[in-house]
């Protein structure tokens, strides 16, 4: 089996893809995707790549097969290895809610704000947007926090692709409105995902990171 996976070590969406191949122990090989060089925009990469423009992307090179969004990604990886998933229909539908409620309420706030207070040039970064965008993520780590009081995980007894997705931009030290130790029960969790065999922080685990260019 040949698994390779397009992506770059700032992307959070990416990292959700990386780290459950990584957890799965199934064999993969990382692509680097130039994306602040402007790759994903690019013509070639959107007609042999993704035509979204976007990483992450998983190619399984074996069955031909390629495979786009960061949920997707994670249900396919969960299908060829057999874990990190629910153990009975009802807690796989419970995972996949809160993959959806991820995408739509935390990762994609998240992502963009970290992209507008960081990656923009500084007198480009537009506040106004950014505060609408931090009360939004308050709420969202609210709704997080609270769900996790005394529970291990967010679905069952052990780790799955919605923890993974949920925690895709948490662990990343540019500032956007987090901070772990104002939500305990987030941060009890990150502990744990953390102390998982084969967790890896995203810019240890994908190429084109600040660690590479240390």
């Amino acid at each position: 089996m040949t698994l390779k996976l397009y992506c770059f070590g700032e992307s959070g969406n990416a990292y959700k893809a990386a780290l459950t191949l990584e957890l799965s122990r199934l064999p993969w090989e990382a692509v680097y995707v130039d994306f602040f060089g402007g790759e994903t925009r690019t013509p070639e990469y959107k007609a042999g790549i993704n035509e979204m423009g976007e990483v992450p992307v998983l190619i399984d090179t074996d069955r031909e097969y390629t495979i786009t969004q960061s949920g997707a990604i994670q249900d396919y990886i969960t299908e060829l290895s057999g874990t990190m998933t629910g153990t009975n229909p009802q807690e796989q539908r419970e995972v996949l809610r809160w993959i959806l409620w991820d995408n739509h309420k935390l990762s994609s706030i998240a992502g963009m704000t970290r992209f507008l207070m960081n990656f923009l040039p500084e007198d480009k970064r537009p506040q106004e947007v950014i505060g609408f965008n931090l009360g939004r993520l308050k709420a969202a780590y609210a709704v997080l926090n609270d769900h996790l009081a005394g529970r291990d995980w967010i679905v069952g007894t052990a780790i799955t692709t919605a923890d993974i997705s949920c925690c895709g931009y948490l662990f990343y030290p540019e500032p956007f409105g987090f901070n772990r130790v104002d939500w305990p029960h987030i941060d009890a969790w990150l502990t744990r995902i953390e102390q998982t065999p084969g967790w890896k922080h995203p810019y240890d685990l994908m190429p084109g990171s600040p660690a590479d260019r240390a």
